[in-house]
Parts: structure tokens; C-alpha cells; sequence
């Protein structure tokens, strides 16, 4: 879901960079010349400390630091990473009607959620397919905050806009605000929660997988999510711009080390680690939630009664079921990359990988795709052709690595 498409990149931006690595990610789009591109509030931090930047979703971003790739991604998973995903677009709808009018554009039970929590949601089109995925808060029932992909900020904003207009004319109450004036820190893995409670005087042992607070971080006004897209428990923090190299200086040394600066590409192996969709890639204007795997994300009472765009292709398939479906693979050879084909063991294809790559954490080719329905099966035999060769793979369920979420016992 989160942090834009980081298949944006470039290939070549891989094998410059990370030399040594076997290539955990294989990123493509979206090139911009240096001096168009943004840069968010901690560019001369991440300059500071070896963050070496490329183009991304119009933004100059850190690929990695002085660590590889690989190193990067088991840290996580071992001790701790800090990413900056200010990139991101953060906005708030405030209103008596922001959550009617929220569900008329996406697929998530809103009005259920209990003030303080939220949930993964997808913004849907008239056919059904995902203009985007966002995580969406409930803070109040008049206040709703959401954060939605960089390279899908223009975009989303248009569409939210454009329906926004139409609802209001109809006497709708509801208005936007776009947090510009805030920095998104992600903090991810086991010292994510003993390193942040250092820095505030609220018990984040209460603060559970999907849960937000405002509350103070290290001196500043913070939107605390309890979430991430590493498959580790974590936090996304929204911090106040001109805080926000405080806040990260105060998160790295809390950890004594431990915790450390992790850039886009070890995000990108993390979250396929965690069988995570990137949108761009594993999802699309012309995927379904139901197609994507994300069945569990449309609510119960949204299924009785639709009312969001595309309803009716995607309540058919709810009880059709989908012609595709999404699956993971393990793979032999070298990692199966984004529009590698997927055969049966006859040579018929079957489907398509949509991402794909080595993990740092089990030292095996990971990928995902979509194959046809019946074909699906875990464990079943395919063929998968990278750079026209077939190897043999299969299909697996996901997430490849144990996701770690904190959550009630």
C-alpha cells in the first residue's frame, strides 16, 4: 500500500547503488531532473548521514544509507529502522458528514470504526478497480484522517475533490485540509515502542495495532498512528515540519544505535517480506479489492448495502467470486521481476508477477502476482519466466515473514 510507487526508480538506480546486494527490489517511474524535484524538511539530515537520494514521485528521496540494502532490511526486523515518508500526502475531512461522505469513495465500514482507530481502505472507480489504498482514521465522528500515497497525491486530491463539490452542493457538510505544515516519520521493529516511549508520557503499551493519538512527542503536537508497512509492530508519526529533524535525532539516539536510518529500498523488500501490496504494481485502476486479496478490508454492512463507486462489479465478485486472484511465490533462479509471465507446468501462461525480488530476511526469491482463479492453490507448481527462461517456482500463501503487529492478548 503506502509510500508511492517505489517500482519508480529505476532498475539501473538499483545495480548502481547496491552493487553488493542481489537486488532485493527492482523499482521503475517517475523520473523528474534534479531541480523540479521536492525535498522534504530532513534532505540535509539524510544528505548528513550518507542517505544516497534519487528521484521518487517527484521527490528527492533516500534509496539507502552507508549500510546495504540487505543489511538495512534484516536490522529492521532485528532491531529497528527509521524512515521519512513525508513524501506522503496527509489530510484531515472534518464535518458532521465526513464520514458519509468518505463512504461514498471508499470501501472501509467507516462509520463503525470507534473514534481513535482506523483501518487500510481502497479508494474505488466506477468499474470497481483501486484508484489508491490509504490508511484511514476515525479521530472523532466529525474528524477523519487519512494519508494517501506520493505518486498518487494529485490524483486522489482531484478525485476527492471533485466528489467533495458535488456532495456539499447537496447540502453535504464536509471541508479538507491538507497537512503541509507536517513531516511523517515511520518508526519500524521490535525497539519502535521502548525507543519512542523515551520521548513521550503517554503508556504506548495502550496503544494498540490501528490506534491513533495526539499527543506530545519529544516537546511537539504528533498524530500518532499505531501501524507501518513492514509487517513489524511501529508507529507512522505525523510531526510538525520544523520539529521534525529534532524528532529523529531524539528516535536515533534513544537507541543507543540500534535503530537505525533506512531508505526506500529496504521499505520496499520489507513490505514484500510482509506480503504488502505497492500501488502501481500489485494494485491498479483496473484491480479490484476482491481480485488484490483486500476482501477483508471491505466491511460487513458495505457489502449489504455498496454505495460506493464501482459496488456493483465488486459485491458480484464477492459472491462470483474473482476471475483473478492475487498469490505469492517462492522462485528458483534469479528473482522474478514486475510483467514476468507465470505458466502452469504445461507452458500455458497462467499469469503475471507484479512484484518480486530476493529476501534479506529468509535468503530466498520472494515475488507476487495475479493468476487465474483455480490456479491459485497453495503449493501448487508454476513456471516462471525471467528474462524469457523458465524456473520453477510455487505458489505460497503470504506473508513470507510473520507479520508482528501489537494487538490485544
Amino acid at each position: 500500500m503506502r509510500g508511492g510507487s517505489l517500482w519508480q526508480l529505476g532498475q539501473s538506480i538499483t545495480r548502481r547503488l547496491a552493487q553488493s546486494d542481489k537486488k532485493p527490489l527492482s523499482p521503475r517511474r517517475h523520473f523528474a531532473s534534479g531541480a523540479d524535484l521536492k525535498k522534504t524538511a530532513l534532505y540535509d539530515f539524510h544528505v548528513a548521514h550518507g542517505g544516497k537520494m534519487v528521484p521518487f514521485a517527484g521527490w528527492s528521496m533516500p534509496i539507502q544509507y552507508k549500510d546495504s540494502i540487505i543489511d538495512s532490511t534484516v536490522n529492521c526486523r532485528v532491531n529497528g529502522s527509521l524512515f521519512d515518508v513525508a513524501h506522503m500526502c496527509g489530510l484531515s475531512l472534518k464535518g458532521k458528514d465526513c464520514v458519509p461522505f468518505l463512504e461514498t469513495l471508499v470501501v472501509a465500514d467507516v462509520a463503525g470504526l470507534a473514534p481513535g482507530t482506523g483501518s487500510l481502505t481502497v479508494f474505488t472507480n466506477e468499474k470497481g478497480g483501486a484508484i489508491d489504498d490509504s490508511v484511514i482514521t476515525k479521530v472523532t465522528d466529525e474528524h477523519i484522517y487519512l494519508v494517501v500515497n506520493a505518486g498518487c497525491r494529485d490524483k486522489d486530491l482531484a478525485h476527492i475533490e471533485e466528489h467533495m463539490k458535488a456532495f456539499k452542493s447537496k447540502g453535504g457538510d464536509v471541508s479538507w485540509h491538507i497537512h503541509d505544515e507536517r513531516s511523517l516519520l515511520a518508526l519500524q521493529g521490535p525497539l519502535a515502542a521502548p525507543v519512542l516511549q523515551h520521548l513521550t508520557k503517554e503508556d504506548l503499551s495502550k496503544l494498540y495495532f490501528g490506534q491513533f493519538q495526539i499527543l506530545d512527542i519529544n516537546g511537539s503536537t504528533c498524530f500518532l498512528t499505531r501501524t507501518g508497512y513492514t509487517g513489524e509492530d511501529g508507529f507512522e508519526i505525523s510531526v510538525p515540519s520544523e520539529h521534525a529533524v529534532d524528532l529523529a535525532k531524539a528516535i536515533l539516539e534513544k537507541s543507543e544505535g540500534k535503530v537505525r536510518l533506512t531508505g526506500l529500498g529496504a521499505r520496499d523488500s520489507l513490505r514484500l517480506e510482509a506480503g504488502l501490496c505497492l500501488y502501481g504494481n500489485d494494485m491498479e485502476q483496473h484491480i479490484t479489492p476482491v481480485e488484490a486479496g483486500l476482501t477483508w478490508a471491505i466491511g460487513k454492512r458495505r457489502r449489504a448495502e455498496g454505495g460506493f463507486l464501482g459496488a456493483d462489479v465488486i459485491l458480484k465478485q464477492l459472491q462470483d467470486g474473482p476471475t483473478i486472484r492475487r498469490v505469492g511465490f517462492f522462485s528458483s533462479g534469479p528473482p522474478a521481476r514486475s510483467h514476468s509471465e507465470v505458466h502452469d507446468e504445461n507452458g500455458n501462461k497462467i499469469g503475471e508477477i507484479t512484484s518480486g525480488g530476493f529476501s534479506p530476511n529468509l535468503k530466498k526469491n520472494i515475488a507476487m502476482g495475479y493468476v487465474k482463479s483455480g490456479q491459485h492453490k497453495n503449493g501448487t507448481k508454476v513456471k516462471i519466466l525471467v528474462r524469457g527462461k523458465p524456473y520453477e517456482g510455487n505458489i505460497t500463501k503470504m506473508p513470507f515473514v510473520a507479520t508482528k503487529y501489537y494487538k490485544p492478548t
